[in-house]
């Protein structure tokens, strides 16, 4: 006997799965766009636990920069892992279904991390404006037990609101069409398919997301107005190059995040713009997580030459193995 979803959820949907409509894209297509974001996905999987490698093995690394750079790989890896796989398995398998409570959980998850993803980037803002304006303090004020209240408290709020906001959403009546225009359960057009009074819900969306989005991205826009106007007053080209060189990568992903996020999010919800936002969802959901470690790894000497040390000394002990596998034993 089938369960029903109206019994598994206390009679507040009387639907037992979605379908995640993903990009419309003929059969013909299937296998193609499969091997595009599987080449996507083990790219973002493969850099970012390697800068997580680096930033937990290096002793060079271990900064506060670095702590926040490893944070935030390890918050892409489970990001990529929230969307990716599923969307790959309905490109192979051509099954859209989604459960209810699969749905709910990629929601939960996803809103999450982009929220933790907010404060980390606003973290790394301001670790950059204390090392570039206030330097001789910056050991003072970045000390690793604020980092750690900081990272901590990050998590804590954005599992604490994005809990909030989904338990809300699963008490909405889902009466069909039971369709997502998405290529994964995001929260606009999950809310498009509920048959029940969801003003409640925007508005709680609305409050809790300006609180956990608004402060980290004021504080980034702070933190960089005061970075640049710092640089400006060096009176030395060399001295403003090398200043702004430590924070250019951080720079790009801020915004490249906050570009494509203000998109998809901030545009109105129209049937014109429904397919551009769409689109747009690519960047920050797939995209931002695999070019993350290429920008901080290509623009960053600390990492490249982190890489180089774990290259070289990878290569001496296979070079020892190969010649006295006793004596590697033994060391």
């Amino acid at each position: 006997m089938q369960v029903t979803t109206s019994e598994k959820w206390n009679n507040h949907t009387a639907i037992t799965e979605f379908i995640l409509l993903g990009f419309g894209a003929a059969n013909e297509l299937q296998i193609l766009l499969f091997l595009v974001f599987a080449v996507i996905y083990i790219f973002t999987m493969t850099g970012n636990i390697l800068i997580v490698i680096l930033v937990v093995s290096d002793q060079h690394l271990h900064t506060p920069m670095y702590y926040f750079l490893g944070n935030l790989s390890f918050l892409e890896v489970c990001y990529s892992s929230n969307i990716l796989p599923k969307m790959l398995g309905r490109f192979l398998t051509g099954d859209k279904t989604i459960s209810v409570s699969g749905c709910f959980t990629q929601l939960f998850c996803f809103g999450c991390l982009i929220c933790v993803e907010c404060y980390l980037l606003s973290l790394m803002s301001f670790d950059r404006y204390v090392a570039i304006c206030k330097p001789l303090h910056y050991a003072t004020i970045m000390n690793g037990r604020i980092i750690l209240y900081l990272l901590v408290g990050s998590w804590i709020c954005a599992v604490s609101i994005s809990f909030l906001i989904v338990y809300r959403v699963s008490q909405l009546s889902f009466c069909g069409p039971d369709e997502i225009d998405h290529f994964f359960c995001d929260f606009s057009p999950l809310l498009q398919l509920s048959c029940s009074d969801i003003s409640h819900v925007k508005l709680l969306a609305l409050i809790f997301g300006s609180i956990n989005i608004l402060p980290p991205f004021i504080l980034t826009i702070t933190s960089y107005v005061c970075i640049i106007t710092a640089i400006l007053r060096i009176s030395s080209t060399t001295g403003r190059q090398k200043a702004f060189a430590t924070c250019s990568s951080h720079l790009i992903v801020v915004t490249l995040f906050y570009g494509t996020l203000t998109i998809v999010y901030i545009l109105p919800n129209t049937s014109t713009l429904g397919e551009l936002k769409k689109v747009f969802s690519v960047p920050y959901a797939v995209l931002t997580p695999m070019v993350n470690p290429l920008i901080y790894s290509l623009r960053n000497k600390e990492v490249k030459e982190s890489l180089k040390r774990l290259w070289i000394d990878s290569s001496f002990r296979g070079d020892i193995k190969r010649s006295n596998p006793l004596l590697l034993r033994r060391g």
